[in-house]
């Protein structure tokens, strides 16, 4: 047995029972007595493609963060890792949720994940947190909000901070989306941080889209005036419970009014309007089954399909415009020119057209 002794401020008629006895210094150094000696382990492709499809947390969360990494050291390792799960990927139904600050967005998500996990689903929660202003990191109050569905094995939540980017919705959005597809999960709800106009890019990377709203508050004009609801498969009055009741009725008869004259987002889909309750759970089993509905309605219709390919390319689309800009304003002979264009625009000797015809010409 290792030789023990008492430290200084061990008390003179301490027993064995002390919690202060240390081990012989001899028998417990480490190499520089420094535990940061110890090799980190650096992961090939291969151990995070395996991690993720055997449903490994850790692995998951590892490899969300090289994804979102802006470093160029991570950008080739994020690529193969995203190339490699790609066959896993597809088998998960993807549902958007927007609404106004306040709309009870979070206690929603939390209320109907709890409702989809009784269904043995898996669920996935990319929520997007407002970044802090001093480091952009998340503030990742999304988690703390949903402290049932956080503490449950079946769900994966991931708060990313917005980080200034246009509607809230991270760049690195659709491959977490797909990394949380091979991890297994059935469900994956991306909540935005409110409602804007570059919601339609929501729209654009999920099978469903629900927008929550409030009563009372103005959301009806609101809604209407900014085309979101143009956009929505599904509309729900959330807080309809105690005195608010008749008020969130009557705003989602205005909503289903509204919605018989526009023309649907989803080919062959009359979106509508309902009430429901996050915090009293009703109407979360209707959510349920209304999204049901319409998974099998466009599947069997083979509109799930074409949305989904036609997602990919205005994917590719949009990636391969930022890559064109990026690489144009980084060509030192723009970098040189471009002042001197900005400078005779606002001095009125050339127009904004004129302007980036110098630039653009070789």
């Amino acid at each position: 047995m290792p030789n023990r002794k008492k430290t200084e401020w061990t008390p003179p008629d301490a027993g064995p029972e002390f919690t202060t006895h240390v081990l012989d210094a001899q028998t417990t150094s480490l190499p520089n007595n420094n535990i940061s000696t110890f090799p980190k382990k650096d992961y090939t492709v291969q151990d995070y493609v395996d991690g993720i499809i055997n449903q490994n947390r850790m692995m998951l969360s590892k490899a969300i963060t090289i994804i979102e990494s802006n470093a160029d050291k991570h950008f080739d390792l994020a690529q193969s890792i995203l190339t490699a799960i790609l066959p896993y990927t597809g088998n998960s139904v993807r549902i958007g949720i927007t609404g106004i600050p306040g709309a009870g967005k979070s206690t929603f998500i939390e209320s109907f994940g709890l409702y989809l996990l009784k269904q043995n689903k898996k669920l996935a929660v990319l929520a997007v947190d407002p970044s802090s202003t001093i480091t952009n990191g998340s503030i990742l109050g999304d988690k703390t909000r949903m402290e049932k569905l956080s503490r449950h094995d079946n769900t994966y939540i991931r708060p990313s901070p917005s980080a200034c980017n246009l509607g809230g919705v991270t760049r690195k959005t659709r491959e977490t989306l797909l990394l949380c597809e091979a991890a297994g999960y059935d469900v994956i709800i991306i909540e935005t941080v409110g409602v804007g106009q570059s919601e339609v890019t929501v729209r654009q990377m999920v099978d469903f889209f629900c927008l929550i709203l409030i009563a009372g508050a103005g959301d009806e004009l609101q809604g209407i005036k900014k085309g979101i609801i143009e956009l929505a498969d599904l509309i729900l009055v959330n807080k309809a419970d105690g005195d608010n009741v008749l008020r969130a009725e009557n705003a989602a008869n205005l909503y289903n009014n509204t919605l018989h004259y526009l023309t649907s987002v989803t080919k062959g889909w009359q979106s509508k309007a309902f009430t429901c309750s996050s915090i009293e759970n009703i109407g979360i089993e209707n959510v349920g089954e209304v999204i049901k509905s319409f998974i099998n309605s466009t599947q069997k219709s083979n509109f799930f399909y074409e949305r989904r390919l036609l997602q990919t390319k205005d994917w590719f689309d949009s990636m391969l415009n930022d890559e064109i800009i990026k690489k144009f304003f980084k060509n030192e002979q723009v970098k040189q020119k471009v002042n001197q264009v900005i400078q005779d625009i606002l001095n009125n000797k050339i127009t904004p057209v004129i302007g980036v015809q110098k630039l653009v010409s070789n």
